[in-house]
C-alpha cells in the first residue's frame, strides 16, 4: 500500500515540465514563475518567448542565475501564435523525456495551486490527459463579461456537437500530458495556432483512445497585462472544428 511519504516521494522523481508562452508579460511572469517553485514539487518552468518588446525574457535570464537547473528559456524570433509556441515546447518536452508536461498561462488566470490537481489526476487517477475545466461543475468564471462566458461556453458544445467529443471545456488550456500521449501525436500534423490549438490537442488525443479526465478549476480573468485574445481566434476555431471531424488520426 502506498503511503504519503510514498507518494510525495514519487512526485519529487516524477519529472515534470510545465510550458508557459508569452507575450508581453512582464507583470506577471516572475511572480508565477516563484510560485510554481514555492511549492516544492519538483516542477521544472520552460518559458516559450515570442520576442516579448516589454521585456519579459530579460526578467526570466535574471531568475535563471537563482533556478539554474529548473527555469529554462526559449525565445522566438516574432509572435508566432498560441498553438506553436506549445509545439515547440511538447518538442523540447518528448525530446527531454519528461514524465509530465503542463500547459498554463502566465497571468495567473490559472491558479498555480491546480498544477498539483492536473498532476494526480494523471499519476494517480488514471487519466493520460487531465484538462483543468471551468464547465465541469457548473460555470466557475470570474471577471469576465457575460458575453465571453456565453461564447466560451457555448464554443465547448459546438465542440461536443460536431465532434462527438464528450468534454466539458474543449477550449481549456490548463492541462497536463503524460509524455506518451505527445509521443504518439505527429506535432507536425497539428494546424490550428489560436485557442482552436486547445480544441485539436484535446481531439487528437481523444481519437487515439487515451483517457481525458476533467479536473475542477476556478478561473480568474487577469489582472495585470492585457489579454491576447482576437475574433479571428474564434474564426480560425469555429471553422478549423468542423474540418477536424472529418480528418483521420492516426499515431505518430
Amino acid at each position: 500500500m502506498k503511503t504519503p511519504i510514498a507518494d510525495n516521494m514519487m512526485a519529487m522523481t516524477d519529472r515534470k515540465l510545465v510550458i508557459i508562452p508569452t507575450y508581453n508579460e512582464k507583470e506577471n511572469i516572475a511572480a508565477i514563475i516563484e510560485k510554481i517553485f514555492s511549492f516544492g514539487q519538483g516542477f521544472e518552468i520552460l518559458i516559450v518567448d515570442d520576442s516579448s518588446p516589454d521585456g519579459t525574457a530579460a526578467i526570466v535570464k535574471k531568475l535563471q542565475q537563482k533556478y539554474p537547473d529548473s527555469l529554462h528559456l526559449a525565445e522566438r524570433a516574432g509572435k508566432l501564435g498560441l498553438g506553436t509556441a506549445y509545439i515547440a515546447g511538447f518538442k523540447y518536452a518528448v525530446e527531454r523525456k519528461y514524465d509530465y508536461i503542463f500547459e498554463m498561462d502566465a497571468d495567473f488566470s490559472h491558479n498555480p495551486k491546480d498544477l498539483i490537481a492536473l498532476y494526480d489526476a494523471c499519476a494517480n487517477n488514471g487519466a493520460d490527459l487531465a484538462i483543468g475545466s471551468r464547465y465541469i461543475s457548473g460555470v466557475n468564471v470570474v471577471n469576465w463579461p457575460i458575453s465571453r462566458v456565453i461564447m466560451s461556453y457555448y464554443a465547448s458544445s459546438y465542440v461536443r456537437f460536431v465532434t462527438g467529443m464528450k468534454v466539458k471545456d474543449a477550449t481549456a488550456g490548463f492541462k497536463c500530458y503524460k509524455l506518451k500521449v505527445l509521443e504518439s501525436i505527429n506535432l507536425d500534423k497539428i494546424k490550428m495556432k489560436g485557442y482552436g490549438f486547445q480544441i485539436e490537442m484535446k481531439y487528437t488525443a481523444w481519437k487515439l483512445g487515451f483517457e481525458i479526465l476533467e479536473v475542477p478549476i476556478i478561473f480568474i480573468d487577469r489582472k495585470l497585462g492585457t489579454s491576447k485574445m482576437s475574433s479571428g481566434i474564434f474564426g480560425e476555431a469555429a471553422w478549423g472544428v468542423f474540418k477536424l471531424r472529418f480528418r483521420k488520426i492516426r499515431p505518430n
